[in-house]
């Protein structure tokens, strides 16, 4: 019997990959060693941040995507948070605006400066208090500006609504308590009418987040 393979060839050839030289990586960037699973590199049209190595809290570091080469090891920093910083997240609306959490248990939101950063930027433009836990994942909403969603230690998943003029937030719209273990992981369909989450009690949840209902469990 004859074997016919499932996938098909490709049809590129004489196509072969080059290594960057020095001047256009980014050298000498102290990457943290505490994000465990979650995301310690974002980046969007601009910027690239990357969470880093810090004593006394947490802090990252944004720098203009193409300034490549060696980065000053005083190169000032995004430092506001009390313990290591889990994830980051930039803001999809809005490419000067990035999120991020923390094993405090807050979320912070951080206005960048379009020009070259000069001084650490020690003050958020919002903080949201809500968790009783370390924060360790936060997705923004694809379709919906302002709206920001965070998973806690506290098996808690909370949205939250930034398009207001407080700078404390300690009250999410909505919490979403259908998880009795970690949530490892969350992501939205293409127009965030769904929101699919991975959990330590090795299950797949499908849930409707303007409902608050679990859809499916897998």
């Amino acid at each position: 019997m004859s074997w016919h393979p499932q996938y098909r060839s490709s049809k590129f050839r004489h196509v072969y990959g080059k290594a960057a030289t020095k001047e256009k990586c980014y050298d000498c960037v102290p990457i943290t060693h505490s994000v465990h699973d979650n995301q310690f590199c974002a980046v969007n049209p601009h910027f690239i941040a990357v969470v880093t190595e810090c004593a006394g809290g947490g802090a990252f570091l944004v720098i203009p995507i193409h300034q490549t080469g060696k980065l000053d090891p005083h190169y000032p920093r995004i430092c506001g948070h009390k313990g290591n910083v889990l994830d980051i997240k930039w803001n999809p609306f809005n490419d000067f605006v990035i999120a991020s959490c923390s094993e405090d248990a807050t979320v912070k939101i951080w206005d960048i400066p379009k020009q070259l950063l000069t001084k650490n930027i020690t003050t958020p433009k919002k903080e949201l208090l809500g968790h009783s836990r370390r924060v360790g994942l936060i997705e923004w909403h694809p379709t919906a500006n302002n709206i920001l969603f965070s998973s806690g230690h506290d098996y808690k998943i909370m949205i939250w609504n930034l398009d207001t003029s407080e700078d404390v937030l300690s009250n999410p719209v909505k919490i979403l308590d259908a998880h009795k273990d970690v949530v490892l992981s969350m992501s939205f369909n293409t127009d965030g009418s769904l929101l699919a989450t991975t959990s330590r009690d090795r299950k797949i949840r499908l849930i409707d987040p303007r409902a608050r209902t679990v859809l499916q469990v897998g």
